[in-house]
């Protein structure tokens, strides 16, 4: 990844790191792992982590339902060009790690 993408990436990040913990209601604690841009700048994804794990499904809901309010808060936050749409998905990569860590620590 160049530069630039990877730039904004953390941009995203960031900004969805703090959005999500104004806007959320503190049921569950979410924590944004990694934000993905495409090279034209046209779409994102922002991966979260949500503990506890039964509070997964609601958190994504949530997320998803803020689309249209997230890209309001990156337009005033953020001096980009073009503001991408972002989807927003679990990550299951930190899941899998754990589990790893659990598998090995019993061994």
């Amino acid at each position: 990844m160049s530069d630039r993408p990877m730039q904004v990436s953390l941009l995203i990040k960031d900004a969805a790191a703090d959005f999500l913990n104004k806007e959320s209601n503190r049921t569950s604690l979410i924590t944004v792992t990694d934000a993905i841009v495409s090279k034209d700048f046209g779409n994102a994804i922002v991966f979260f982590t949500v503990f506890p794990d039964d509070q997964q499904e609601q958190a994504l809901h949530f997320a998803r339902r803020k689309r249209a309010d997230f890209k309001s808060y990156l337009k005033s936050h953020l001096k980009l060009r073009r503001i991408p749409f972002v989807d927003f998905k679990i990550d299951d990569g930190e899941k899998h790690r754990q589990r790893i860590d659990e598998v090995l620590r019993g061994v």
